[in-house]
């Protein structure tokens, strides 16, 4: 296990290595999926902005925490954040956690743990601050969904649908704090729009939703 995590941080991509980029994405496989392909959403986003995005996403990854208060250590997103002179921090998260935390099942205590009904408590928005308080705008995008199809993971839809929805009013209070949603990305019976898993994105979804989180930061970068 140790082993495996020290691989699986490797693969992070240095902040150091590369000073002068303005944008972080932190993530679990949504954001790091199609990477070996260089068609990850941070890779398409770089593509459309002309300019780097710091990739420390990684497979597997929860938003949760055990200790909320240790920034550092750890593959688990808000531990994946390095602080810097970001102008945007790219995020998303939280399946993992329903999936694997509660099996998209009774999952309400995991969803306050993560964010509250008001969306204004919990691990996310204790986390979009603290970034915004380093500086940057907060960029969260949520998970694909797969109408006319029977994936792996249909029976996490409730779930998945009342944490959107909980992020989206978060975004909708916190200064700084923007919510881009993916669930129109596939159409009824898109089956090309996944991986062969049915879970993760194909390529052409990571192409979509870069170009989405590139659009959005090119509208505010211009205001």
């Amino acid at each position: 296990m140790i082993f495996l995590t020290g691989l699986v941080a490797a693969c992070q991509e240095s902040v150091t290595r590369n000073e002068g980029a303005r944008i972080l994405a932190v993530g679990d496989s949504l954001m790091a999926w199609n990477s070996a392909w260089g068609s990850s959403i941070p890779h398409v986003m770089e593509d459309v902005l002309g300019e780097a995005v710091v990739d420390r996403s990684v497979r597997g990854a929860w938003m949760t925490v055990r200790d909320p208060n240790n920034t550092k250590g750890g593959i688990n997103i808000p531990n994946q954040y390095v602080a810097g002179d970001w102008d945007w921090v790219v995020v998303n998260g939280g399946g993992n956690d329903l999936l694997f935390g509660c099996g998209c099942g009774r999952c309400s205590g995991m969803l306050d743990r993560m964010i509250s009904k008001d969306g204004m408590s919990g691990q996310i928005p204790t986390f979009a601050r603290r970034v915004r308080d380093d500086g940057a705008r907060v960029l969260f995008t949520g998970y694909l969904r797969s109408p006319g199809l029977l994936t792996p993971i249909e029976h996490c839809k409730s779930a998945g649908d009342e944490l959107e929805a909980r992020l989206i009013k978060l975004a909708s209070q916190e200064d700084g704090v923007i919510f881009v949603s993916n669930k129109d990305v596939v159409p009824s019976g898109g089956i090309t729009y996944f991986s062969p898993d049915l879970i993760h994105p194909s390529r052409k979804s990571s192409r979509i939703i870069g170009r989405k989180l590139a659009s959005v930061i090119t509208q505010f970068d211009n205001r």
